[in-house]
């Protein structure tokens, strides 16, 4: 009897232990949780450029539209992080990065015969606020998101040498920038728990990114020229991840 009832008490001690268990694992992602996500990022931009308009040559204003001539940005693949600290059971603040990226830009129109003109890496960090739909108890929780993001742009490169030598002549020789901007960000995701502290997720966001493209060219006489053009970006960036929630 004494041993049953040993038994009986022992069941019901992990019976108790197996239910707190469960309980934490399904407020995992509650007030005060931190989640650190990681995963695969996926960046489609899809604008494009304006026609390439002469402003100066010599330092004498022109204004000159190259009609016709246009470009727009390549997809690319990189490594995307995400930390979200949940200030309730169902809103949270989240940060968004991702790895150094190289993005191509593309001749279109008549600029379409030289393929690549240049190379640029953009930084393009974000922070959001999130709500997260259902109870902290879910598994299943989906989520919507609305953010800033600040992009800046880093080794901007003319890598055309064709390019150059038609816009130039022989001889010449050209660099180009970038300008930052401040933009909204809109997203939608899901994540679902697989474990007390682990989590699989994939969301959705767009950016409408826009930046002025400014090329300063050279003549081997050493005449200035100076162009420009507006490159809208607007990425889609899908990102599937993994993550830990401390």
């Amino acid at each position: 009897m004494r041993n049953y009832k040993r038994a009986f008490g022992s069941v019901g001690m992990a019976a108790c232990i197996c239910s707190a268990g469960l309980i934490d694992n399904a407020n995992a992602q509650s007030a005060g949780s931190i989640t650190l996500s990681t995963g695969w990022l996926h960046i489609a931009p899809q604008g494009n450029a304006t026609p390439l308009t002469v402003e100066s040559i010599g330092g004498v204003a022109v204004n000159q539209q190259l009609a016709g001539t246009g470009a727009h940005a390549s997809s690319t693949d990189t490594a995307g992080i995400t930390t979200e600290y949940y200030v309730t059971d169902n809103i949270g603040v989240a940060t968004l990065f991702g790895l150094p990226m190289k993005v191509n830009l593309i001749g279109d129109g008549t600029l379409q015969k030289y393929g690549k003109l240049g190379t640029t890496r953009p930084m393009p960090p974000a922070i959001e606020l999130r709500y997260h739909l259902f109870s902290a108890e879910s598994k299943f929780r989906p989520f919507v998101g609305l953010g800033v993001n600040y992009t800046w742009f880093t080794q901007v490169r003319e890598t055309n040498s064709q390019f150059v030598t038609d816009s130039l002549g022989p001889g010449g020789s050209t660099h180009a920038t970038l300008s930052s901007s401040w933009n909204p960000v809109f997203e939608i995701g899901v994540n679902y728990a697989i474990a007390k502290h682990w989590s699989v997720g994939a969301s959705v966001n767009y950016m409408p990114v826009k930046t002025k493209l400014t090329l300063y060219g050279q003549t081997a006489a050493g005449t200035q020229i100076v162009s420009r053009s507006t490159l809208r970006l607007n990425p889609v960036t899908v990102f599937v991840n993994v993550a830990y929630t401390f």
